[in-house]
């Protein structure tokens, strides 16, 4: 067992492998219902959104507060290893929530836009979307340009680094913030009629 759960893309294989086996388990009979389809897209709407957020989240509660605190020789590591690791997932991961939100909206009741009916959940959902979109964006036409550019991806003199380096933390702390009633519209509109 070790030898699968000591590697991320084995244990991410029987975490898959799993997830069918439950499925198959539970819902044999409906693979194929609309229903289902939602849920299954639904699914991997909130384990996509899941990893975005909780590297936004990781990014401004931890590497942002600590990398101040962390001793000039060790820095490297981060920048050259962890940093860009961590945003390859938070920019896929942010891509993909947008795609399957949208892909879910276009099976929901609520219409392609999610925004566009005038009951309390299709507003709540709306805006949560619109809240979701306005920080993909961020991510990947303001936070990732400017990270290329601070941890030396693309060539950039120190004060263009550093000025990068600030940009991208606003627009990551923007989304930070932009987070909470995103998080409140994704989640309320099921219980608003």
């Amino acid at each position: 067992m070790g030898n699968i759960l000591g590697h991320l893309y084995r244990a991410l294989t029987l975490g898959v492998f799993l997830l069918v086996v439950v499925i198959l388990g539970l819902h044999a009979a409906e693979l194929a219902s609309q229903q289902w389809i939602q849920t299954l897209v639904r699914v991997l709407h909130v384990w996509v959104g899941i990893l975005w957020i909780g590297l936004l989240y990781y990014f401004n509660f931890v590497q942002i507060p600590t990398m101040p605190k962390v001793p000039a020789e060790l820095k490297p590591a981060v920048s050259k290893f962890i940093a860009p690791e961590a945003l390859f997932w938070f920019r896929w991961a942010a891509l993909g929530t947008v795609l399957a939100g949208l892909l879910l909206a276009h099976l929901n009741p609520y219409g392609v836009m999610g925004g566009l009916t005038f009951s309390n959940g299709g507003r709540t959902i709306g805006i949560g979307m619109w809240l979701g979109i306005i920080m993909a964006a961020n991510v990947w036409f303001f936070i990732w340009p400017n990270q290329q550019k601070a941890l030396g991806l693309v060539p950039a003199e120190d004060a263009a680094k550093a000025a990068a380096a600030r940009t991208a933390m606003l627009f990551s702390r923007t989304n930070f913030v932009l987070s909470f009633p995103m998080l409140y519209c994704m989640i309320a509109q099921q219980n608003i009629g």
